[in-house]
């Protein structure tokens, strides 16, 4: 074979691979990604269609460290955002709020969004909340409901312990959370467990939906002080990436909600570490601040 014709099959063969490459991306793009913006902020797009979950827009800095917890001295947040508000904004469709804790709900995002944007949250108290800051378009998520082709089921929380929530102050700070499973025909089911503890409702939505991708906040907030000091962490940590993959062995594990934020006590590098040494890194995706995920 000469080799002008070797060439030309090599040719060929690149252009080919480029080409179905370039078309992944774009299916990938037309189908399902996720973008971490920081801490639990991120961007779930489904085709056309994209939330943003529990945006917290402030410059670093901006707000004290949540009292009673680890680090608290600290302000928040402790990194900047990856890029311009606007574009952390751009082609969001509608606004998720697992619940309303600062971290998950600021000042800087509550005048950032325009004020007849949706808005889904878990209650009535909290819609109230919104509507008391201006917001027109506040839909309470009770049970399922279908926007922009993509249909949203309110799953369980629990954003403690139990013995947590058995102390009435600390019980009502911490308060109730949503999470969330997103589904589209033809697409990947995504599950973003929010602000919670690995406990049986974790388990519960895992068995019923068998996401494809389960998004994990994993940065092990914990409460300072004695009382709670042997078990601190009101939500998951780094063994609960392992849990989770336990629980969906064919589901890729995103985890979020960490270097952010004061009580956080489990970083990225924590969580790397431990899923190498316990042989799930392929499993497991840790975007770092603007990343895109394709699924």
């Amino acid at each position: 074979m000469s080799y002008k014709r070797v060439l030309g099959i090599l040719s060929f063969g690149l252009a080919l691979f480029v080409n179905v490459a370039l078309a992944m991306d774009a299916q990938a793009d037309a189908g399902m990604n996720v973008q971490l913006i920081r801490n639990a902020t991120v961007k779930v797009t489904y085709g056309d269609t994209t939330f943003l979950v529990d945006p917290m827009l402030g410059e670093p800095g901006s707000y004290p460290g949540f009292q009673d917890t680890y680090r608290s001295e600290l302000r928040n947040p402790l990194t900047p955002l990856p890029m311009p508000i606007e574009d952390i904004l751009k082609g969001v469709d509608a606004v998720i709020l697992t619940h309303t804790h600062l971290d998950h709900w600021d000042e800087a995002a509550q005048k950032a969004l325009p004020k007849d944007i949706s808005l889904f949250v878990q209650d009535e108290k909290d819609a109230e909340q919104l509507r008391s800051q201006g917001f027109t378009n506040v839909r309470v998520l009770d049970g399922t409901v279908e926007f922009g082709g993509v249909t949203l089921h309110k799953t369980e929380c629990r954003h403690g312990s139990e013995a947590m929530f058995a102390d009435k102050v600390l019980g009502k700070a911490l308060g109730s959370v949503m999470g969330i499973v997103f589904t589209a025909p033809g697409k990947k089911t995504t599950y973003l467990a929010a602000d919670t503890v690995w406990f049986d409702g974790v388990k519960k939505t895992i068995a019923t939906y068998k996401p494809n991708i389960i998004i994990l906040n994993t940065g092990a907030a914990a409460m300072s002080g004695e009382k709670f000091r042997n078990d601190p962490y009101i939500i998951m940590g780094k063994e609960d990436t392992l849990r989770a993959s336990k629980a969906a062995p064919n589901a890729k594990i995103v985890a979020v909600h960490m270097d952010a934020i004061n009580h956080m006590t489990v970083d990225r590098k924590n969580v790397s570490e431990y899923a190498y040494e316990q042989g799930i890194r392929d499993k497991v995706l840790i975007p770092f601040d603007g990343e895109v995920l394709h699924f």
